[in-house]
């Protein structure tokens, strides 16, 4: 789709107030599944996310307050994730599936890169029925070059803030923490499979930029080689980091945006989400 999504909205509810946090919230970490937003709502908030089109619900998170967050200037509130459901299948079909997918989690728990209890899994899934766009994240630094893909990401837009959740274990996060500056390529859509292939850059980084499977271009202000077909290249200047749980939370402000083409850019949604809009007649376009 066409970023940034326009398909869902996302509200936070509390005393009876209700704030619109569709391009204000994120998740934090899995584990614990944590949800960022720079507004504060309260112990125990609800997050309902709707199709904007009917006005129609999808699912929620109950959410409790877990911490504060100050960086730069500006405050976030992290949330824990208490429970959760959704609305895209009809019963029976909603319980059957879950039970299918609780039981292919537990088979293969050991080798999922999640590692999450199922009912963790199933509420990441209601946190994706906002479509997260796929970028590439660029990191450049002497003796340290690489490229992976992430759709833990987004704009906390209360606070200014640009946020990426990163497995701590990913090889770059400590050059992340050092040189405090990356270049985030958005991704078209036709790029599903190589952006896939580059999935093992978690672990392990480039050698060269030459061994790439395609051209890279610097970035506008650091020089940071980017995906020379990304329909835009942001850059960020990381103010923050914060390691929650499984992941570390880098907080940047958005030094460039450039936009270099037209098109549709790569997102990940659930698949239940895809389940309802096909049966509404306005499934997303699969690749």
């Amino acid at each position: 789709m066409a970023p940034p999504q326009q398909a869902v909205i996302a509200r936070l509810r509390w005393d009876g107030q209700t704030a619109d946090v569709t391009a204000d919230h994120t998740v934090a970490s899995l584990r614990p599944l944590t949800i960022a937003s720079s507004l504060d709502a309260g112990p125990r908030p609800v997050l309902e996310y709707r199709d904007r089109a009917t006005g129609l619900l999808l699912g929620v998170l109950q959410l409790t307050r877990a911490a504060a967050i100050a960086a730069d200037n500006a405050s976030l509130t992290l949330y824990h994730v208490a429970a959760g459901e959704h609305r895209c299948l009809r019963w029976p079909r909603r319980p059957w599936n879950t039970w299918l997918q609780n039981r292919v989690m537990r088979k293969h728990r050991a080798s999922s890169h999640l590692n999450m209890e199922p009912a963790v899994a199933q509420q990441l899934m209601i946190a994706y029925l906002c479509p997260r766009p796929v970028v590439l994240v660029s990191v450049d630094a002497p003796g340290h070059r690489n490229l992976f893909p992430m759709d833990l990401i987004g704009p906390l837009e209360r606070s200014g803030l640009f946020s990426l959740a990163l497995r701590s274990t990913n090889v770059s996060v400590p050059t992340m923490r050092e040189v405090r500056r990356v270049a985030l390529s958005a991704i078209p859509a036709a790029m599903k499979d190589v952006v896939y292939q580059l999935a093992e850059h978690h672990k392990q980084p480039l050698s060269d930029w030459s061994e790439l499977p395609f051209p890279v271009r610097p970035s506008r202000e650091f020089g940071i080689p980017a995906v020379a077909a990304a329909l835009h290249v942001r850059e960020l200047a990381i103010v923050h980091s914060k390691e929650i749980g499984s992941h570390t939370l880098f907080l940047g402000r958005i030094v460039s945006d450039e936009s270099l083409a037209e098109g549709t850019q790569l997102h990940h949604t659930a698949g239940f989400h895809q389940a309802w809009r096909r049966r509404q007649g306005v499934q997303f376009a699969e690749i």
